[in-house]
């Protein structure tokens, strides 16, 4: 017999035990509380997206926990950063994110690593985001991944493009980025 599958709704009714629930396929998915190097890098990013994104007007950045939801699946998540673009904060509700982020942003931690560059790559394909970055702090690099007409993978180990609509808006120094200030 097989098992019931779980849904985004479903997640929203667990309990508030500090760790983090996603489903995904049907599955359900917990993430224990992040590192000190996870929290790091996450402030870091954030604080090198703001001037090139927030300042200039293109959008919201949003951090875990938030919550995005794929209604047509039932499929919901809690990425690490987010971006969502003026153009499309209709999908920003006030449960959280409904609808694929224009950037979604996921930080390997040793839990998660997998999961990150195989079910969420093929998540965020499948869910139409446009772009998602995978953060590995062991190699010191971001991988992105652009989907539309063509899935474009590129690995940036210096200097990172930041576009939006893809359309470039700056860049983003990495060495300060896996540098962060205490």
């Amino acid at each position: 017999m097989p098992l019931p599958s779980i849904t985004w709704q479903d997640v929203q009714q667990m309990p508030d035990d500090g760790n983090r629930y996603e489903a995904i396929e049907g599955d359900l998915y917990m993430t224990p509380a992040p590192s000190i190097l996870h929290h790091r890098l996450t402030r870091a990013l954030y604080e090198a997206l703001k001037p090139l994104l927030l300042g200039p007007g293109y959008g919201e950045l949003f951090w875990a926990p938030v919550g995005v939801e794929f209604p047509a699946t039932g499929e919901g998540v809690q990425p690490d950063l987010m971006f969502v673009s003026t153009e499309r904060r209709g999908i920003v509700e006030e449960a959280g994110i409904v609808g694929p982020p224009d950037l979604v942003v996921e930080i390997l931690s040793p839990s998660t690593a997998s999961r990150d560059r195989s079910i969420k790559l093929r998540l965020y394909e499948r869910q139409g985001v446009p772009e998602y970055w995978i953060v590995d702090p062991d190699e010191q690099a971001i991988d992105v991944w652009r989907y539309g007409d063509e899935t474009v993978h590129d690995r940036f180990t210096k200097s990172l493009p930041v576009r939006v609509a893809g359309e470039p808006v700056g860049t983003i120094d990495l060495g300060e980025v896996f540098s962060p200030e205490l």
